[in-house]
């Protein structure tokens, strides 16, 4: 039951994300951008992570999508815009580095790199301790200094954004 409900989302969040890169309306791709984060966030609970599924979908499928839409509809797209090809031959290099990226990352696959850290952080243990309690002292010890400057990046964007909505006016 749960190698199908894994092979179903995967084949949700593939198809969305395929629909997002050729849906020429930006409004209706950054739904799909909604979908395919969503259907991660059940991969997620199928991994036994809640609090990243949680996040997942309160952060990136909640504020930072809508934060995406709003950007959207301000800037108003006009859709019917026909785009130039900036580079005439672009689909040839295009095909080329698609071949390349899923070669990539079938080696990366077949190879021992995603069998996981072997270490402090066993299944047994993290089971133990709890995902939130665990990832809440990872972030607020070892991984302090990447939370911290995320943040004030964030602030930097919001106050960029504000910027740019009140030079419009």
């Amino acid at each position: 039951m749960e190698a199908y409900l894994f092979y179903i989302m995967a084949a949700v969040s593939v198809t969305a994300a395929v629909y997002l890169i050729f849906e020429k309306n930006p409004v209706y791709s950054a739904l799909y951008l909604i979908l395919t984060l969503v259907s991660i966030a059940a991969l997620y609970i199928l991994l036994e992570a809640q609090f990243i599924a949680a996040v997942q979908i309160i952060v990136y499928a909640g504020a930072i999508m809508v934060l995406f839409l709003f950007v959207i509809m301000l800037l108003s797209l006009n859709i019917k815009e026909e785009l130039k090809d900036a580079i005439p031959f672009q689909k040839i290099p295009a095909l080329f580095m698609g071949i390349l990226l899923f070669s990539v990352l079938c080696i990366i696959l077949k190879s021992k790199l995603l069998q996981g850290k072997q270490g402090e952080y066993t299944s047994a243990y993290v089971t133990s301790v709890g995902n939130t309690k665990l990832i809440g002292n990872l972030l607020f010890t070892d991984y302090l200094l990447p939370f911290e400057i995320t943040s004030i990046l964030l602030f930097v964007a919001a106050i960029g954004a504000i910027m740019l909505a009140k030079r419009k006016l």
